[in-house]
């Protein structure tokens, strides 16, 4: 008995992006930096994450948090918006938001900052990424020992940002939440900080 031969369309490949084949044991910070990537991917565990489209709420977010804390930030540190933190060998995580020691600083080509220079990372939490930004990231960020994490969610009829604050148990290397905040984002750490959340309806 002769087998029917397969139908054409089984034997062609798809066309599409050709995507980059991952080594046996994933890949390192080394490999990421060196690979043509499409932007804002994150090196998780060795493993490449790609973003999905964000919602408005993320963009908005995002911008409120990054021009509340440019108002007051002192001269020896700088607010930047995702831009990979090299936690480990196999982990660089894009945060939404970070605060960086200026001195960290080395030119307008850079493409990435050391855990241990960062003193905030902040996760605007998306629909694609809930267990990323709510549970692997934070721990990532806290075994690094980055000593303050911020956690935006969408919440209440407003469609508001809600912002959970942590700061780091340096023993445990852990975050303790330090407060939920919903109208109004005023801290002393790691710096003073006062934001209106609700001027997002005006963004």
């Amino acid at each position: 008995m002769t087998a029917e031969a397969l139908p054409e369309s089984l034997h062609r490949q798809p066309d599409g992006p050709k995507w980059p084949v991952p080594p046996t044991d994933g890949y390192t910070v080394d490999d990421f930096f060196t690979l043509d990537l499409p932007p804002h991917t994150e090196l998780i565990d060795g493993s490449l994450v790609f973003v999905s489209p964000q919602r408005d709420f993320h963009t908005l977010a995002m911008y409120l948090l990054e021009q509340g804390l440019r108002q007051h930030v002192p001269s020896d540190l700088r607010v930047r918006r995702e831009m990979a933190i090299v936690l480990s060998k196999r982990n660089a995580p894009e945060p939404d938001v970070v605060v960086v020691k200026a001195e960290a600083i080395k030119g307008r080509r850079q493409t990435r900052y050391q855990a241990a220079d960062v003193l905030l990372a902040v996760e605007v939490v998306s629909p694609d990424s809930e267990d990323r930004d709510r549970d692997t990231k934070p721990h990532k960020y806290a075994a690094a020992g980055i000593k303050h994490f911020w956690l935006v969610e969408m919440a209440g009829e407003n469609d508001r940002p809600m912002v959970i604050t942590y700061e780091l148990d340096p023993v445990n290397k852990t975050y303790v939440s330090t407060g939920v905040h919903h109208d109004r984002l005023k801290l002393s750490a790691p710096y003073d900080i006062d934001i209106d959340l609700t001027s997002i309806d005006e963004l």
